[in-house]
C-alpha cells in the first residue's frame, strides 16, 4: 500500500480523534455545564458509533469530514452556548443583526450534514438510486430529524423549566423552532444540490478501495 493510501485510510481515525479531543477540551470550564452536556452528548454518541462501524461499514471520506465538521459546530455551541458564541457576536455587529445567529447556522448544518449521511446509507443499503424519490426521502428524513430535535428541546424545557433557557437558545424569538426546522430543510436541499456529484465520486472511490 502506498503512503498516500495509508494516510487516506487513517484519515477517519485522525478526524474522530480530533473530535474527541475537542469534546475533552470543551469540557474545561464551559459557560453552562448542563447545556454543554446536552450539546456534546450527540457528538460522543456519534464518535462511538463511527468508531464501532469503521471497519465493518466505513463511510466515504466526504461523509467523515462533514460529520466531524458538524461535531465541531456542536462542541463550540456547547462550550459557549449558542447565544454567546463569539463569532456569532462578530457577525451580529458587522451586519447590525438583531441576534447572535450561530444557532441559525447550527441548524442549517443540522440539515446539510445529515443529508449526505442519509444519502450514503440509502444508496448503499436500499434499492433507491439517484433521482426524485431519493431526494424526497433524504429531505423528509432530515426534516423529521430536525422536528425530533425540536421535540427534545421542548421536553427538556418542560422538565428543566427556566434551567433550559441556555439550551433552547431562542433569544426571545417565539418562532425559533420554526426557523430551526426551516433552516434544516434548506441545509438538506443545499447539500443535495451542491454535493451529490462529489458524493457519487466518493462512493465509487470507496467501492474501489474495498475491492
Amino acid at each position: 500500500m502506498s503512503v498516500a493510501s495509508t494516510l487516506s485510510a487513517k484519515e477517519p481515525v485522525v478526524l474522530m480523534s480530533l473530535a474527541g479531543c475537542a469534546v475533552v477540551l470543551s469540557g474545561i470550564d464551559p459557560y453552562d455545564r448542563p447545556t454543554w452536556a446536552l450539546e456534546v452528548a450527540p457528538v460522543v454518541i456519534g464518535i462511538a458509533i463511527l468508531a464501532g462501524t469503521y471497519r465493518r461499514f466505513p463511510l466515504t471520506r466526504l461523509a467523515y469530514r462533514l460529520l466531524i465538521l458538524h461535531a465541531l459546530v456542536l462542541v463550540v455551541g456547547g462550550y459557549y452556548t449558542y447565544a454567546r458564541v463569539p463569532i456569532g457576536f462578530a457577525i451580529q455587529d458587522l451586519f447590525e443583526l438583531s441576534r447572535n445567529h450561530y444557532d441559525r447556522f447550527g441548524h442549517l448544518v443540522q440539515g446539510f450534514v445529515p443529508a449526505i449521511l442519509v444519502r450514503e446509507l440509502l444508496l448503499r443499503t436500499s434499492p433507491l438510486r439517484p433521482g426524485v424519490w431519493l431526494a424526497i426521502t433524504i429531505t423528509s428524513v432530515c426534516l423529521a430529524f430536525s422536528a425530533l430535535y425540536e421535540l427534545f428541546e421542548w421536553l427538556t424545557a418542560v422538565v428543566a423549566g427556566g434551567g433550559a433557557v441556555a439550551f433552547l437558545g431562542t433569544q426571545g424569538d417565539p418562532w425559533d423552532a420554526q426557523w430551526d426546522m426551516f433552516l434544516a430543510l434548506i441545509g438538506a436541499l443545499l447539500a443535495q444540490v451542491s454535493l451529490s456529484g462529489l458524493h457519487d465520486r466518493a462512493l465509487v472511490e470507496l467501492a474501489q478501495s474495498r475491492g
